[in-house]
């Protein structure tokens, strides 16, 4: 459900902590984590705050987008999980909120993140070809088209949506990008 100010206040209460705050929290605790498992609880919470608009601002201002494109890097396989999950919920919640759109996009675009992006969908992980599929689709527009729609990520893309019978929703998001972005 998406958050507002009033319902923030509401749901906050006096004591609470402020949800920027609570964010500067969990950037903290992933920059002193000393153990995977600890990154990856973190960087799954995160990316579970990236779906609100509410919280757009505050994501940019700590710079949680460049931390989601950065575990993309690592060869932890949960920390890309959930990085290309955070860049996914940043951008589809942005196609309903108008009023930022497209910062959260502009920034993915402007610190390299397309190509981070493409190469998730050679995961072995499932749900992080899922959330790469997603992200491109919300990425995709007029001036991100040419680096999206190389011909390997379109070539792969075709591969998963022509895998219907193996898996579902690889090939129903493929089907809906390509639809929307190439064969259009």
């Amino acid at each position: 459900m998406f958050t507002n100010a009033q319902r923030q206040v509401e749901r906050t209460g006096r004591s609470g902590t402020p949800r920027d705050q609570h964010l500067q929290d969990l950037v903290t605790q992933f920059q002193n984590a000393t153990d995977e498992e600890s990154k990856e609880k973190v960087v799954a919470n995160l990316a579970n705050f990236a779906y609100d608009p509410f919280n757009y601002g505050f994501m940019r201002q700590l710079n949680v987008l460049e931390l989601f494109l950065d575990c993309i890097t690592e060869p932890n396989e949960r920390l890309v999980e959930f990085g290309v999950g955070g860049i996914c919920n940043s951008c589809v919640g942005e196609q309903h909120n108008t009023l930022n759109y497209p910062a959260n996009a502009s920034v993915i675009v402007q610190c390299g993140g397309i190509p981070l992006v493409i190469q998730c969908l050679s995961s072995p992980v499932r749900n992080t070809v899922t959330y790469a599929l997603g992200a491109l689709y919300y990425l995709c527009n007029p001036s991100t088209k040419r680096e999206i729609l190389k011909p390997d990520a379109v070539r792969i893309i075709r591969e998963y949506a022509a895998a219907g019978a193996v898996n579902t929703s690889f090939s129903n998001l493929a089907n809906a990008f390509l639809e929307k972005h190439v064969d259009s």
